[in-house]
């Protein structure tokens, strides 16, 4: 065991950190109060290799790691944690294409996402169906050749401003076993969307209602081609996504903890450098140590995804609840060391702690982790 990056992965974690540097933290701050969402910026990650980043190379992807995906959202985020979560959603729309599609939906369907020429959505969660997601109520009925699709999509990332929309519906009884995935692409009738939420922070990405009424897809747009499986779909995505929700904590994190090392050496008080008090010497430490801690977490979990360890689940729940806590926690303590000045916009830091706050939602909420590695052990099932 070792924990040096190779190579190829150093190159792409500076890659993607150049690019965060470059293309999205100068306009981050602008795109948080506008609310707006860079689509043009955004697809200048698909010639990088970076839309569909763990879809196999045959298929059409990049054929990189989960861990090397950890590595891009990871530096991505350190420009914009709300930027490089969208990124990741869309990833997760693509690996599951690629995972489950039919060859022919993946010939039809892969070079449009990993060039970003389609921007995709992930639509899951409804208004009375959050952390009960095998109690969704959309539903999708045959008819002849194609599906209607009849229900309403809740806090969909992207929504009305993407163009892929990977659906989950009820194709038969209660219960896991009746849901089912399709495609719907964003200009077919009786696809709408609802108010733009207003939110704390993530405001660089739209947050919409997804509204279907009698939206007719062809048949051809069941993923994989059969029904009943879509609740397997969804649960085998979240693993993935609870490492990418955890990497999009780090950048932001790392960031913050930067800007707290240059404002400790810049600024003085009672006529010494603030970096020679050593109660925010012990604070930075404790900063420096809590990200450290967290990166090895989720860089063990998204390792455990890649050799298909039998714990990846409880691995994925602990890094996601620990990297998105102690995240929150490591920018608001580097707001603290700004004092007055970290409350200002004009240092970036409240952006950070208003777009971290959901992490600990997102994916399933850190209540939920704590329950699925509770499971785990005393259930006897922990490695």
């Amino acid at each position: 065991m070792h924990f040096a990056l190779t190579e190829e992965q150093a190159a792409i974690q500076e890659t993607a950190l150049a690019f965060a540097r470059e293309r999205i933290a100068p306009s981050a701050s602008h795109w948080d109060e506008a609310g707006h969402f860079p689509v043009d910026v955004i697809r200048e990650t698909a010639p990088l290799g970076m839309a569909a980043v763990y879809v196999p190379a045959e298929k059409g992807g990049s054929g990189l790691s989960r861990l090397d995906g950890a590595l891009i959202f990871e530096a991505l985020a350190y420009g914009c944690p709300a930027i490089s979560s969208y990124i990741s959603i869309h990833n997760m729309v693509a690996w599951m294409v690629g995972r489950y599609g039919t060859d022919a939906q993946v010939s039809a369907w892969m070079p449009k996402l990993a060039s970003m020429e389609w921007l995709a959505s992930y639509c899951l969660t409804e208004p009375g169906a959050g952390s009960d997601a095998a109690a969704l109520s959309t539903r999708a009925e045959r008819r002849g050749d194609a599906y209607v699709l009849n229900g309403t999509k809740q806090f969909i990332s992207g929504a009305g401003a993407t163009d892929f929309y990977f659906v989950f519906a009820r194709t038969s009884g209660e219960g896991a076993s009746g849901v089912s995935a399709f495609v719907i692409l964003e200009d077919t009738p009786g696809l709408s969307f609802g108010a733009m939420e207003r939110k704390m922070g993530w405001n660089a990405q739209p947050t919409r209602q997804v509204i279907m009424e009698n939206v007719e897809v062809p048949a051809f747009h069941l993923v994989g081609g059969t029904e009943g499986d879509g609740f397997k779909y969804a649960m085998s995505g979240l693993d993935g996504g609870r490492v990418n929700i955890g990497a999009c904590s780090l950048g932001p994190a790392w960031a913050a903890l930067d800007k707290a090392r240059d404002y400790m050496h810049e600024r003085k008080a009672f006529g010494r450098s603030i970096a020679d008090f050593q109660a925010l010497q012990f604070k930075i430490a404790d900063m420096a140590t809590d990200l450290e801690a967290a990166r090895l977490m989720i860089y063990r979990a998204a390792d455990a995804l890649d050799r298909a360890d039998p714990q990846a689940s409880m691995y994925s729940a602990m890094a996601k609840r620990y990297a998105t806590d102690l995240g929150f926690e490591i920018v608001n303590q580097a707001l603290q060391i700004h004092g007055g000045y970290g409350y200002l916009k004009d240092y970036g830091l409240e952006k950070l702690v208003r777009d971290l706050r959901v992490h600990q939602i997102l994916e399933g909420t850190n209540e939920i982790m704590r329950v699925v590695i509770a499971r785990k052990v005393l259930g006897g099932n922990r490695g």
